[in-house]
């Protein structure tokens, strides 16, 4: 355990220069004083590594230094070939690239990881998008992806949620991609949010450039948007009555993520049916989400959601009241 810490230390050193104890610490999930330790044996086994004093400083190598310890295993050649997705690489248009470079890497690799890396690409695929739905029109994805590695700056006409259409000069950070669908997180005013790609309609990338925010990671960025994001969504609750049996149904209509936790605070009744409170984005939506459910749920609160169920199935049932006369 500690040869890895030991290489995986060295290799950060070698791939992004001076490093603070505390930046290694956070990097290596260790304390800052194995850190001390650590740097201690690799400069005792002869690695040419030193510490600069003061609030700039940090350990970093002697200039030219290269180690010859960050060959591939077999299973790290393995990963990197289950991490390769063709068909976001085609959308960015390096499809031509990325086969380019993959053979290239498995030429260079010896031959137990190379045999690992090609059983890995013949046994498993990546597929990002989830059932019933599939990519994303993305018309501007290249533009877009050219102005995120130049960092240029880029007037976008986008349209947002309704028929709203606005315009933004933006400072384009990095995109994500989620569930098949491209977002653009793009600095605006001093704010860094987020355009999901497929709803600009106009990209024109212009001749400014910016400088990015040194402290912004897109990683980092992304996991604090979509906590976020899932708190905003849900503004409300309500209570309903499950039938037996129909748990996984709930789970697909309502989603794994809100129906799993509900579904565990739950109360079944002598009858069977499950109590439960489920997180909703607003009245109209969740009534359309359990209508779906039919006579496997009813609502129970909030009486808005209740009555618009009421009054849809009263319209369903005038309207097919009566059947058809047939000729």
């Amino acid at each position: 355990m500690r040869a890895s810490r030991l290489l995986s230390l060295l290799l950060l050193l070698q791939t992004r220069g001076r490093m603070t104890a505390p930046e290694l610490a956070a990097e290596l999930e260790v304390s800052v004083r194995t850190v001390y330790r650590d740097v201690e044996a690799l400069s005792s086994a002869g690695v040419p590594v030193y510490a600069d004093r003061g609030p700039l400083g940090g350990y970093q190598l002697l200039d030219g230094y290269r180690t010859r310890l960050n060959g591939l295993t077999a299973d790290e050649a393995s990963a990197l070939f289950l991490a390769g997705l063709p068909g976001p690489a085609a959308e960015l248009g390096r499809a031509d690239v990325a086969a380019t470079a993959e053979l290239k890497l498995l030429a260079a690799l010896p031959p137990e990881p190379r045999s690992h890396a090609a059983r890995m690409r013949e046994r498993f695929h990546l597929d990002v998008p989830g059932w019933y739905r599939g990519n994303d029109d993305v018309p501007f994805l290249m533009d877009v992806a050219e102005a995120v590695w130049e960092d240029r700056v880029v007037r976008l006409r986008y349209r947002r949620w309704g028929p709203a259409e606005v315009e933004r000069v933006v400072h384009p950070y990095g995109l994500i991609l989620k569930g098949g669908s491209w977002y653009l997180a793009a600095s605006c005013d001093g704010t860094v949010r987020t355009y999901r790609v497929s709803r600009i309609i106009a990209a024109e990338a212009l001749d400014e450039t910016f400088t990015r925010a040194p402290d912004f990671d897109l990683a980092d960025f992304w996991r604090e948007f979509a906590a976020e994001f899932a708190v905003r969504m849900y503004t409300a609750k309500a209570v309903i009555r499950l039938a037996p049996g129909m748990q996984d149904l709930l789970r697909y209509t309502m989603g794994a993520d809100v129906s799993d936790k509900a579904l565990a605070d739950g109360v079944t009744g002598a009858d069977g049916w499950i109590r439960i409170t489920l997180p909703i984005e607003s009245v109209n939506h969740a009534a359309w989400q359990l209508l779906r459910l039919g006579s496997s749920v009813e609502v129970l609160e909030p009486a808005e959601v209740r009555d618009r169920i009421a009054r849809t199935v009263a319209e369903l049932s005038v309207m097919y009241g009566d059947a058809p006369d047939e000729e």
